[in-house]
């Protein structure tokens, strides 16, 4: 979602924010724009598009002043134009903001009635001109943004910037995550501490409810109550982590080709392959104790989770829950005393996915999360945490992340089925040796690459999809339908494969390519009967199996994707790999804007 950056410094900050909205790139966005004082004025410089176009807009338009607020926008209310974007003006005021204000119309209908003129569709002005009303009636800036905040309705991250202060920004968190960082002599503020990286590693998070006041000199937080509180000051690990494509077109490119490494050491940090055993890692759920699980997540992540229900229930016997958050929040689900939870985000910030997650904390169950980010939101407010080891993942379309959930889901489930009673010490150990393995099959996959590419020209010149899928393979089917809509913008759809009589068939013709995930597995022969249907109505059969399936299938005049023969148990792992692969070649393909594609953010930290 929308990128905050802030600075406080001794120098011109205009380069500086343009450098660290960059870092934000990641979450999606359409226009961006920055805010400075400087000599008592004022000024601000935004662009619809990339911020190449603000970049270019600056050279011919330069900023100075050493204090300043940047902004990049994914479209809420209003149009993605140059008006809409942010900062917005009112008076002395310059405000930045991520989320949605809910009662925006009626505050905007009250200030109109009151002479504020709007120039936006957005919602954010309507803040900035509340805290002008408030300075018209001679509250000093601090009160200003204080009482502004009091009348918020919503989730929203803030930054805010006075005229007659070049030495203030105020900032305030209710949802969308805001953190402070710590300088010489200067201050910053951020959406997240990636965007502070070249600056700082001293970081202070923000929690729910507070506001902030920076100055070069320090910072104060207070709650909405007004009382000054304080808040831990974290090194963050993520600053240090300066991404680039290297030898890559795209980082989806890039980030598909670190797969085997980053599951390795996921799988490494959870699992001790020397001994095949599981390692005594910290967890806040003792599987042996409880008789039901929960399961939330969004988009890719609840994928990963439908697959560790089968993992859970299959070798832990273990009933799971699994539910896309947005749903979950809502639903008022009955939890029982021997229940637990476990939630997954990549970003640690997915904003249903923290919803559901208080929830829980209310029925008072055991929560784990497994989060890409350790020092997130979801992380902080969780019992324990799993982390994923995948690094920053830029691509909007999920990739490792998506691969390193699924390790670590497969360690809980060995884990689980110890801890149960339900898998013998060797039954474990053979589990393990077989996710050791994992890496290999994961590289081999990659050198496949070229006739998925070949394929995948093919694929890009067809309208709509399907993707069928048995077991572990269904939720690999709608993750592979979901990847390929996301970067290519092809309708496509995923199914079990037992479905396909029940509806989906209607739509088989020639025209209709039929992507089938078939591992030779225990239900391999169930999935063939579904290809012969596919074949008896002239679809076009792309199967991705391995050479023992591409045998036993027997259809003549389809495509065929032949991965190394692997344990079922993880086959999904391995199998995502030429799935992500499908869809980047033919958004490549198609000349679409593959890591940032159109309407969709990397962290979704609004409702």
């Amino acid at each position: 979602m929308c990128g905050i950056v802030g600075i406080v410094g001794h120098t011109p900050v205009a380069p500086l924010i343009v450098d660290a909205l960059k870092r934000l790139e990641y979450r999606g966005y359409d226009s961006a724009g920055i805010a400075t004082i400087c000599e008592g004025q004022l000024a601000r410089c935004r662009a619809e598009g990339k911020l190449i176009n603000l970049e270019q807009r600056l050279t011919t338009e330069p900023l100075n002043g050493h204090i300043g607020i940047g902004h990049t926008r994914w479209a809420t209310h209003g149009v993605p134009n140059e008006t809409n974007a942010h900062p917005h003006f009112s008076d002395d005021v310059a405000i930045v903001h991520n989320g949605i204000i809910e009662n925006f119309a009626e505050l905007r209908d009250e200030l109109v009635a009151e002479g504020f003129r709007f120039s936006s569709q957005t919602d954010t002005e309507v803040v900035a001109h509340l805290v002008a009303r408030e300075l018209r009636n001679g509250a000093t800036a601090q009160q200003a943004a204080f009482a502004a905040l009091k009348l918020l309705h919503g989730a929203f991250a803030l930054a805010i910037i006075f005229r007659k202060d070049e030495n203030l920004i105020v900032g305030a968190r209710k949802g969308p995550p805001l953190a402070v960082g710590h300088g010489d002599g200067e201050m910053y503020v951020g959406s997240d501490a990636i965007a502070l990286a070249p600056f700082t590693d001293a970081i202070t998070y923000l929690e729910d409810g507070d506001w902030v006041v920076v100055r070069r000199s320090g910072m104060e937080i207070f709650d909405m109550e007004g009382q000054r509180v304080e808040r831990a000051r974290h090194k963050s690990v993520g600053t240090s982590l300066l991404v680039d494509k290297g030898n890559h077109r795209h980082f989806m490119e890039k980030e598909i080709h670190e797969q085997p490494e980053v599951v390795a050491h996921t799988l490494a940090h959870y699992l001790d392959f020397a001994d095949g055993g599981v390692k005594h890692f910290e967890s806040p759920i003792d599987f042996g104790k409880i008789d039901r699980l929960a399961i939330s997540a969004c988009g890719t992540a609840y994928l990963a989770g439908v697959v560790a229900k089968y993992w859970f229930e299959r070798y832990a016997r273990l009933p799971v829950d699994i539910d896309i958050a947005s749903e979950f929040r809502y639903r008022e689900m009955p939890l029982s005393k021997n229940s637990a939870a476990l939630f997954v985000s990549q970003s640690g910030e997915t904003a249903d996915t923290l919803a559901s997650l208080r929830y829980c904390r209310g029925e008072g169950v055991p929560i784990g999360s497994i989060v890409n980010v350790k020092d997130s939101t979801i992380a902080r407010e969780s019992d324990g945490v799993f982390p994923t080891l995948a690094g920053p993942e830029i691509g909007v379309a999920s990739t490792k992340a998506f691969t390193c959930q699924l390790s670590i889901f497969a360690a809980l489930a060995v884990r689980a089925g110890l801890e149960r009673g339900t898998l013998s010490e060797e039954e474990a150990k053979k589990l393990v040796r077989s996710l050791s393995e994992v890496p290999r099959y994961m590289s081999q996959s990659l050198k496949l690459e070229e006739g998925i590419e070949k394929i995948s020209r093919e694929l890009s010149r067809v309208s709509h999809v399907l993707y069928l899928g048995r077991g572990t393979s269904y939720p690999l089917a709608l993750e592979g339908a979901l990847k390929l809509k996301e970067i290519s913008y092809i309708h496509a759809e995923g199914y079990a494969a037992g479905e396909l009589k029940h509806g989906p068939i209607a739509l088989i013709d020639e025209k209709m390519p039929v992507i089938v995930i078939a591992p030779h597995d225990h239900i391999f022969e169930k999935t063939v009967s579904n290809m012969q249907e596919v074949a008896a109505r002239g679809g076009r059969i792309i199967l991705i199996t391995d050479q023992e399936g591409a045998k036993r299938a027997s259809l003549e005049d389809f495509e065929t994707i032949i991965l190394p023969p692997m344990p079922e148990f993880v086959a999904p792992i391995a199998y995502a790999v030429p799935v992500q692969m499908l869809a980047y070649h033919t958004a490549v393909a198609m000349g679409t804007d593959v890591d940032q594609p159109r309407n969709l953010a990397k962290s979704v930290t609004v409702e």
